[in-house]
C-alpha cells in the first residue's frame, strides 16, 4: 500500500477548492484501493482468523464481563486460550464469570432435558428421548479471562494508526477544538477507561449538547493527531446517530476524512486500509457512497487549519 507523507497546499485562492476537490478525489481512489490490497494481505487474513475464533457474547455476557473487568478486550476460556492461542492464564488471575448456554436434547412439548422433564412429570410420549432435537435448556457459570491475563504467543494485530512527523499540527488541532465545536481531553494511558480504542466522541449531556472528545495518550504524536482528527469528523457528521446497525458506516466516514486530512497534512496514513477492512466488508462502496459528506467534513477541517 503507498500512500504519500509530504503537505499538501494549495496557493491560488481561486482554484483552492477546484484543486481541493480533485485532491481528495484522488486519495479517495488510492484509500479504496488500498483497503482491497489490505483485505486480500496475508497479515489482514492472519488477524481476521484470529477473531472468528473468538466468541460473540450476548449483551448480558457482555455486561457481566465490563463490569467485571472493564479494560477487557478479548477474552476466551481457560483451554481454548491453550489449545487455540497458545497462550496461558498468569497464576493468581481471578477468573470473570458468565452465563454459558445449556444445549441438550429437550422435550418438544416442556423443552426440558430429558432428566428434568422426569421430574416435573411432563407426559409428553409420542417420540422416545433419544428423537428429541437438541435445544437451549438453561445456562450454568463459566469462567474466562481477558488477553491482558495471559502470556504466550502474540495475537496478530493490525497497524493502523497514524505515523511521521507531525511538526505543530498536534497544536494545531487542538486550536480549533471551538471551530469544530468539541471539547478536547487528552486521557493518560494508565487510566484510560474505553478499552482498546485510542478515541471517542461523546455527548454526555445529551445529543444537542456539545460533544467530548477523549484520545488516550501515547508516545506517538502522529497516532494521537490521526485519532482527533477521526474524533472530530464524528463530532462533525454523527450527531445523534445511534443506530448500532450503522456504527460501521460512521466508522468508514470519520476515518476516510482522518486519512484525507492526514494525508494532506503529510503523515503516512496507510493504516486507515487495515482500519476500514476490519470494520466493513463493504468499506469501499461505504467510501464512495458517502463520498459528498466524507470530502466535505475533510475540507471543513482542512479550513478550519488553515490549510
Amino acid at each position: 500500500m503507498d500512500s504519500t507523507t509530504q503537505s499538501v497546499s494549495f496557493d491560488e485562492a481561486d482554484t483552492r477548492d477546484a484543486e481541493m476537490h480533485s485532491a481528495i478525489d484522488e486519495w479517495i481512489d488510492d484509500l479504496v484501493g488500498a483497503v482491497d490490497e489490505a483485505r486480500a494481505s496475508e497479515e489482514f487474513q492472519d488477524w481476521l482468523d484470529m477473531q472468528q475464533r473468538f466468541h460473540d457474547y450476548s449483551y448480558r455476557n457482555t455486561l457481566l464481563i465490563k463490569r467485571q473487568c472493564p479494560e477487557a478486550t478479548k477474552v476466551a476460556g481457560y483451554r481454548t486460550w491453550q489449545e487455540e492461542f497458545d497462550r496461558h492464564v498468569k497464576e493468581g488471575e481471578s477468573a470473570i464469570w458468565i452465563w454459558a448456554p445449556i444445549v441438550t436434547t429437550r422435550c418438544p412439548e416442556c423443552e426440558n432435558a430429558p432428566s428434568y422433564h422426569e421430574q416435573i412429570g411432563c407426559e409428553y410420549d409420542e417420540t422416545p428421548p433419544e428423537e428429541w432435537s437438541e435445544g437451549l435448556v438453561g445456562f450454568k457459570p463459566a469462567s474466562v479471562f481477558d488477553v491482558s491475563q495471559t502470556e504466550g504467543e502474540p495475537l496478530p494485530e493490525l497497524e493502523t494508526a497514524a505515523t511521521g512527523e507531525t511538526g505543530d499540527l498536534l497544536g494545531r488541532l487542538f486550536d480549533i477544538a471551538d471551530a469544530v465545536g468539541v471539547s478536547v481531553r487528552v486521557v493518560p494511558d494508565e487510566v484510560w477507561g474505553h478499552g482498546n480504542a485510542d478515541g471517542v466522541c461523546t455527548w454526555p449531556d445529551g445529543q444537542d449538547q456539545q460533544p467530548v472528545v477523549e484520545v488516550r495518550d501515547r508516545p506517538d504524536r502522529a497516532a494521537i493527531a490521526g485519532t482527533l482528527v477521526h474524533e472530530y469528523a464524528h463530532a462533525l457528521l454523527h450527531s445523534g446517530e445511534l443506530d448500532v446497525s450503522e456504527r460501521a458506516k460512521r466508522e468508514v466516514e470519520a476515518e476516510a476524512v482522518a486519512y484525507i486530512v492526514g494525508r494532506h497534512c503529510g503523515l503516512d496514513m496507510s493504516g486507515s486500509a487495515f482500519y476500514l477492512a476490519a470494520w466493513d466488508s463493504d468499506s469501499a462502496d461505504a467510501i464512495r457512497d458517502r463520498l459528498k459528506r466524507i470530502s466535505k467534513t475533510a475540507m471543513m477541517l482542512l479550513r478550519y487549519l488553515g490549510d
